[in-house]
């Protein structure tokens, strides 16, 4: 898997990926299990629908 998940995307994510899922845990509710595929994208560095958009926002 090579990175095409750049430094200020990654942040975004995991931030993003932590609110849903907390707000999941507070009102209890499944749909917070959504917030795991952000977290999750952001910290492998890697997201698998930038490959067929052949997009990267990684710095060269």
């Amino acid at each position: 898997m090579k990175r095409n998940v750049g430094s200020v995307d990654r942040l975004v994510r995991i931030v993003i990926g932590l609110i849903i899922a907390i707000l999941g845990v507070v009102f209890d509710s499944w749909w917070g299990l959504i917030g795991i595929i952000p977290l999750a994208t952001g910290l492998l560095n890697f997201c698998p629908l930038y490959l067929p958009l052949k997009i990267s926002t990684v710095k060269k």
